[in-house]
């Protein structure tokens, strides 16, 4: 029996929240369950559009499809909410240049599988936490080939810069990932309002010391404000076999 607990949090320096979060402990279409978190960009208020309308376009997808297989039907909703996203903003020249990241899970018996476009992470936590998503940015890439480490990475200028989301290209390329989950995992999805403002082993240290799943999601939004607020901050955190 799954246990979870979502949350969003404007932050101490934004006027527009621009993430937004899904959560279904019960079946969507063919999935038993469904999370998602969204990140929108776009000045006005295109970035909140952004986040909202493809979360809930990728909802509609999952729930009509007629696929079993959970990678095949994620992946065709969030290749058909990257088009509508895309198309919405051609529509209105305040949402030109739109996008989100968008960080979709779902676990099945003792499989999770997740899909990933942009910097929004799903982490596994238990006795060590481990980032399953890749940052799909500007600053990961520099990681990657060596020229910074992951200190520098977490306070560098660029690393707000993404290298793919959606509404950027109708060729998107998305990541999947799946793993089997064993009895303590815990997982977490957030935006990087909440990354950029706590270290990983922090994050696995609030969640380690609180009881439940929203005393986790709550204090993990205080200790991001604490540490200065600078984005939004979306959040879900998932207890597979609570």
């Amino acid at each position: 029996m799954l246990k979870t607990f979502s949350a969003t949090d404007v932050g101490r320096k934004r006027q527009v929240n621009q993430d937004y979060v899904f959560t279904s402990e019960t079946a969507v279409g063919n999935l038993p369950n469904l999370f998602i978190v969204a990140d929108g960009m776009g000045g006005h208020n295109a970035g909140d559009f952004a986040s909202s309308y493809t979360t809930e376009y990728v909802v509609r997808e999952i729930t009509s499809s007629d696929h079993t297989n959970p990678i095949r039907i994620i992946r065709s909703a969030i290749e058909r909410a990257n088009l509508a996203l895309i198309e919405e903003a051609g529509k209105d020249i305040d949402k030109k240049g739109m996008g989100t990241t968008l960080v979709v899970a779902t676990v099945i018996d003792d499989c999770l599988y997740v899909a990933n476009v942009g910097d929004s992470r799903l982490y596994l936590v238990n006795e060590d936490i481990a980032q399953i998503t890749r940052d799909h940015s500007l600053v990961e890439e520099m990681v990657l080939s060596g020229k910074i480490n992951r200190d520098e990475a977490r306070v560098h200028p660029d690393k707000n810069i993404i290298t793919r989301a959606i509404g950027a290209s109708t060729e998107l390329k998305v990541d999947f990932f799946d793993m089997k989950l064993r009895e303590g995992d815990e997982i977490l999805m957030c935006t990087d309002g909440l990354s950029n403002m706590i270290d990983d082993n922090d994050i696995r240290m609030i969640m380690e010391r609180e009881d439940d799943v929203a005393g986790q999601v709550k204090a993990l939004i205080d200790a991001a404000n604490e540490n200065g607020g600078k984005d939004n901050i979306g959040v879900i955190v998932i207890r597979p076999f609570a």
